[in-house]
């Protein structure tokens, strides 16, 4: 299969591009300066030049934070610019995998029981982001026949910044750590998503899928903040505290945990329970 990626050299696509090559597949990553989805006439052109049996989309604004105060930068990327493949996709009649986010879930209107979200849930983002997020989910299922839309969460990887390498740093730098207890979701290797990704291209299945490790319920940022520093041996404690004191620019889902039941089903994706997941990060991540 031919591969294209928008959006390479961010943490998810500098292993998925190698990942997919090595399963088999030509897999050709193209980064912002290569490739700016804002500009309609270079998609249409790299398109063109490749030819791809998929298109798959990395390309996004992440700074949830920042995302409250550049709000429109925000949407043009994660909105404006997934509607630009779209329209090319569509065109050329290539099927086109949008990465999305467990963020589109957690507002007014999502069940409240603390159960794992499907793919079938009804959406209520509470933050901009998540709402620039499932502004792009929507141009993709309101334009495209021919689509996955692969939500996930508390995305990790050795390439770019996450909590995991946040924590490792901060833990050498304080005697104490404290950690927001109170939110609750699933951790997601990079080559997790990667191979949850391969499989839902391959199986030709288009739909909505949930891609995360194996958490059975969910964790907090606290005992995942834990299990990080207990499996490289270090022993700063760290004291969990509620997401009230710990404000931010931004509103966080307190539950966002993804159901990836219908994954499995459908696609063949084999999860990988997130204690191990994180295990084998470590292990290739000395710098982490």
């Amino acid at each position: 299969m031919n591969i294209m990626v928008v959006g390479a050299g961010g943490m998810l696509s500098s292993d998925l591009v190698p990942y997919l090559n090595e399963s088999g597949h030509t897999c050709t990553g193209f980064t912002i300066d290569e490739l700016d989805i804002i500009q309609i006439e270079a998609i249409r052109d790299s398109v063109d030049k490749l030819k791809p049996d998929v298109v798959v989309n990395c390309a996004a604004y992440t700074n949830v934070d920042k995302a409250e105060t550049e709000r429109d930068v925000a949407m043009i990327i994660n909105a404006l610019g997934v509607q630009n493949l779209c329209i090319v996709c569509n065109e050329k009649d290539i099927p086109l995998c949008h990465i999305s986010t467990d963020y589109v879930f957690g507002g007014p209107g999502c069940p409240t029981e603390n159960i794992p979200y499907t793919p079938f849930d009804d959406t209520s983002p509470v933050d901009h982001y998540g709402f620039t997020k499932l502004a792009g989910e929507k141009y993709v299922t309101w334009l495209m026949d021919k689509f996955y839309i692969i939500r996930t969460s508390w995305l990790y990887g050795k390439y770019g910044n996450n909590f995991v390498k946040t924590m490792l740093r901060l833990s050498r730098q304080k005697s104490e750590l404290t950690v927001v207890a109170d939110q609750i979701g699933s951790p997601t290797w990079t080559i997790s998503l990667s191979e949850g990704i391969r499989c839902a291209i391959v199986s030709g299945k288009y739909g909505i899928y949930h891609v995360t490790d194996k958490t059975d319920g969910g964790i907090s940022w606290h005992r995942f903040a834990e299990e990080i520093l207990k499996l490289r041996g270090i022993s700063t404690p760290v004291r969990a505290i509620t997401t009230a004191e710990f404000p931010t620019p931004a509103k966080r889902p307190a539950y966002s945990v993804l159901d990836i039941s219908q994954s499995v089903l459908c696609t063949g994706f084999k999860p990988v329970r997130w204690e191990l997941a994180l295990e084998n990060y470590l292990k290739i991540d000395a710098d982490a």
